[in-house]
C-alpha cells in the first residue's frame, strides 16, 4: 500500500509511518519543516503547510496513494481570544473534510483520522455534556462527524480516539512540558486530584494507526487505551524518573481543583483568552477514571505490548533536558 501522511514528521505521524514502512508499505508525508532528526528514512517528504496548498497539489501528492492518515491538527494546550471554537473547526474540522474528499476523489479506498478519546468519554457520560462545555471537545466531535461522513463501502474510514501518549522525539518539545513544570515547582509534595486516565506508549499509537489503515472497519471509532493509571500511579512514575521517588503526593479534594480552575479561567478571560477546555467546568471530567479497556479498539487494531514505564521516562527526561537547556526542541502542538 502506498500511503500520504499528513503531519507524518509529528510524533505520531513518524510512529505511524515507522510502523507502515516496517510492515513493507510506501509512505510520503506532508509536513512543515523542520525534519526531526529521526524521521523515518524511508519517507518521501513533501515540505510546506497544506492548509495553504491547492486542490490541484493535494490531488498530485494523493495520486497513487491507497491510504490517507490524518495526523495533523492542534490540541486543547491551544488557547486565543474567543469564540476559540472557531480556531480548532479551522485546524481540525474543515480541512480534513476538505481532504477526504480529495482522496476519496484521487481514489484512495482507506483513511485514518486521528481524534481524542475526549470524543469517547462525551459519547459514554452524556450528562456531563462535554461537548457543550468544551469548544475542543466539541471540535473532535465535528471531526469525527466530517469524518464518518465519508465513509461507504469503497471508502473505509475510521476515526481513532487517541489517548495520553508517552514517548519522545528528539528535536520536538513533548506535551507533557507542562506536567513536568507543575511537578518540579511542587518543591515539598505533589497537589493532584483523584481520577486517571488510559495510556499507552507513542509506538503502539503508530501500531494502532497503521492497524486500522490496514485493516480498521470502515465508519468506526476506536478508543484507544493499553493501560489504565490513575494519577497518583503516573505521578510515582513521572516523580521516579524525576529523581525525587520519595515525594508524598496529596490528593486535594474535587471542590478545590474545581476553584483552582475556576480561578485559572477569569485570568485567562482578564487577558482576553480562552481556552479549548473550560476549566471552570473540567473537574468533572478530570476527577473521574477516563479507563478504556483494550479490547475496545488496541486488540482489534493488532497493538502489541509495550514498555509505558520507559516511555513516560524519555517524555519526562526530554521534559528536563529542555528546562535544563541540555536540548533545543520546536513545539509540536499541530502541523
Amino acid at each position: 500500500m502506498k500511503a500520504l501522511i499528513i503531519g507524518g514528521t509529528g510524533l505520531l505521524g513518524s510512529a505511524a509511518a515507522r510502523e507502515l514502512i516496517r510492515h513493507g508499505h510506501t509512505v510520503s508525508a506532508v509536513a512543515l519543516p523542520p525534519a526531526p532528526r529521526e524521521a523515518p528514512p524511508d519517507m518521501e517528504i513533501t515540505f510546506g503547510n497544506y492548509l495553504k496548498m491547492t486542490d490541484g497539489e493535494l490531488l498530485k501528492l494523493l495520486n497513487g496513494c491507497e491510504g490517507f492518515v490524518f495526523a495533523a491538527g492542534v490540541d486543547e494546550r491551544v488557547e486565543g481570544p474567543p469564540p476559540i471554537y472557531d480556531l480548532f473547526k479551522k485546524y481540525n474540522v474543515t480541512p480534513l473534510a476538505r481532504l477526504l474528499r480529495l482522496a476519496k476523489q484521487s481514489g484512495v479506498k482507506r483513511a485514518v483520522v486521528c481524534g481524542s478519546y475526549f470524543s469517547y468519554f462525551d459519547k459514554l457520560w452524556t450528562e456531563l455534556e462535554l461537548s457543550k462545555r468544551h469548544p475542543y471537545i466539541r471540535s473532535r466531535r465535528d471531526q469525527e462527524k466530517a469524518a464518518l461522513a465519508f465513509a461507504g463501502d469503497d471508502f473505509a474510514v475510521s476515526v481513532l480516539e487517541l489517548p495520553y501518549i508517552f514517548g519522545a522525539q528528539p528535536g520536538r518539545t513533548p506535551v507533557w512540558m507542562f506536567l513536568v513544570k507543575y511537578l518540579r515547582a511542587m518543591k515539598l509534595f505533589t497537589l493532584y486530584p483523584r481520577g486517571g486516565s488510559a495510556m499507552m506508549t507513542v509506538k503502539q499509537a503508530g501500531q494502532a494507526v497503521a492497524g486500522a489503515l490496514t485493516r480498521g472497519t470502515g465508519g468506526a471509532c476506536y478508543p484507544l487505551g493499553y493501560e489504565n493509571l490513575t494519577w497518583r500511579q503516573l505521578l510515582k512514575i513521572m516523580h521516579r524518573h524525576m529523581g525525587c521517588p520519595h515525594k508524598p503526593i496529596v490528593t486535594i479534594p474535587d471542590f478545590l481543583f474545581a476553584a483552582v480552575g475556576r480561578g485559572m479561567k477569569r485570568r485567562q478571560e482578564a487577558a482576553g483568552l480562552q481556552s479549548g477546555l473550560d476549566l471552570s467546568q473540567f473537574s468533572a471530567l478530570q476527577c473521574r477514571k477516563q479507563f478504556i479497556d483494550k479490547s475496545l479498539g488496541c486488540e482489534p487494531l493488532g497493538v502489541q505490548p509495550d514498555d509505558l514505564d520507559q516511555a513516560i521516562c524519555q517524555s519526562v527526561r526530554l521534559c528536563l533536558d529542555v528546562l535544563d537547556g541540555r536540548a533545543k526542541t520546536v513545539e509540536m502542538k499541530g502541523e
